[in-house]
């Protein structure tokens, strides 16, 4: 993560805490950084070094308009465009979630899967690192499919690997180091 990044981060976190508005600023973050995610038009327009401020801003603002945007979200992300730091939005959303989650006690915690799994594994895999951790567990759902299946967790710097690639390599070394061809 970038200091530009929590730099941003951090004054959106200041001011949302100010304004009384942390809660609202970390589902307007969080709904940005779900877009985000799940168009690759979105970043490769915030990429691209041709696309003008005012295109990129009319984008923008668009987006937040049908996510329903705060104004203090609105107005960070204008900056950054005016600014030219647009290319910074995910690093900026990201900064923002890890330091609002460790301001209310929360922990992130990244599921990553072969591909996307049931919302009710989601639901008890959330309860049981809640009940390991003891404290509350944000889900951060991602897609891998070179795990080939299985889950990866990692919280923090613990990983839990539970993918058959993994598995397999594990096979794989074991069998090496008893001699046996894989």
């Amino acid at each position: 993560m970038s200091a530009l990044g929590r730099r941003y981060a951090k004054a959106l976190l200041e001011l949302a805490r100010e304004q009384n508005q942390t809660d609202q600023v970390m589902d307007d973050v969080g709904a940005l950084s779900d877009a985000w995610e799940a168009s690759s038009e979105l970043r490769e327009i915030v990429r691209n070094p041709v696309v003008a401020k005012g295109a990129l801003r009319a984008t923008m603002d668009a987006i937040m308009d049908k996510l329903g945007t705060s104004k203090l979200v609105r107005n960070t992300i204008g900056l950054l465009t005016d600014r030219g730091r647009l290319s910074y939005l995910k690093e900026v959303l990201d900064a923002f979630e890890e330091l609002a989650e460790a301001e209310t006690g929360r922990v992130r915690a990244e599921v990553i899967s072969a591909r996307p799994l049931a919302e009710a594994y989601y639901s008890r895999l959330q309860e049981k690192l809640q009940r390991a951790t003891g404290q509350r567990i944000v889900l951060v759902k991602k897609e891998d499919p070179s795990l080939i299946g299985g889950v990866v967790t990692r919280i923090g710097d613990r990983v839990f690997d539970g993918s058959i690639s993994n598995r397999l390599s594990e096979l794989r070394e074991t069998l090496l180091a008893n001699g046996e061809t894989p």
